[in-house]
């Protein structure tokens, strides 16, 4: 089981106002610290943008680099998403990585609201999705779609929708299904196969079941702490991992506890999101030996 970090359980989010942002040496210093391995790179501007940069800035903490969350917007037939994801792919491989994971943008910032595709915007979306496929395959480069709330392919009715109208597997994510309505240990059943790449997130269902029909942002869902650490809420991640094994899976379970951290204010309690991620990998690592 091959098993990395993501920026965003230390809060580190492309959202504007998404909390106290910390220093990238500080999240992949305690990355490193935990025994993880990998990490994606975390929001555009995080990392350096440069290539050789981005390289230099992730080579001193001995990890490997996955790949990149890159929300794109796929749906509007006038703009053309191709220079911006090469942009990106000239990154990879600079700074190493294989799994481009796109989201489906709505085109405004945020995660709380999102317009609703006509047929026509969805054949330019899935359109789009088989022609990065192929421009990352050309690098190199495994492309994945990402359903996350607030997206384009947020509900249970768009994901089916993309499963069969492109070609593009899928990014697993254990959090943004459950909370769009689609129970992720059942598609993952079946489609194993479709899954080339995990992010592993548990939710407490309660305050899910407040985001669906708009009783709680996402954004305040994530502040009230809708994510917890694995083990700790209602995703049957060990039917997922059994699921995903026996159909040979040998992608990465990306650790992602999605937090939004206050300011730190002097003589007040200490910021650990670090204590978080090792509870999930410890829950993660026993599911690997179970």
């Amino acid at each position: 089981m091959k098993i990395a970090g993501a920026p965003i359980s230390w809060g580190v989010c492309e959202v504007p106002g998404w909390g106290y942002q910390l220093d990238p040496s500080q999240v992949l210093q305690e990355m490193a610290d935990l025994g993880i391995e990998a990490t994606e790179f975390g929001p555009q501007g995080w990392l350096p943008v440069a290539p050789t940069e981005r390289a230099a800035a992730i080579a001193p903490f001995g990890l490997k680099a996955v790949g990149a969350f890159v929300p794109v917007l796929l749906h509007d037939p006038s703009h053309d998403v191709a220079p911006e994801v090469e942009a990106e792919l000239d990154s990879f491989e600079a700074a190493g990585g294989d799994v481009l994971v796109l989201a489906a943008a709505t085109g405004t910032d945020g995660y709380d609201a999102r317009p609703e595709l006509d047929d026509a915007g969805w054949a330019t979306l899935l359109g789009n999705l088989d022609r990065l496929q192929q421009i990352a395959a050309a690098r190199g480069i495994r492309a994945t779609l990402h359903p996350h709330v607030g997206t384009m392919v947020e509900t249970a009715d768009d994901v089916t929708r993309v499963l069969e109208g492109s070609t593009i597997p899928l990014c697993l994510d254990t959090g943004h299904l459950l909370i769009g309505g689609t129970d992720p240990a059942e598609l993952a059943k079946k489609y194993a196969s479709r899954v080339n790449h995990v992010h592993a997130k548990d939710v407490r269902l309660d305050l899910a079941a407040k985001v669906r029909p708009g009783e709680l942002t996402y954004t305040d869902a994530v502040r009230a702490g809708i994510y917890v650490p694995l083990g700790q809420g209602d995703v049957d991640l060990a039917s997922i991992v059994s699921s995903l094994e026996a159909v040979g899976f040998d992608g990465w379970y990306v650790l992602e506890q999605d937090t939004i951290l206050a300011e730190p204010v002097e003589g007040g309690p200490a910021v650990d999101p670090a204590a978080d991620v090792r509870r999930s990998l410890e829950h993660l690592r026993s599911l690997a030996s179970a």
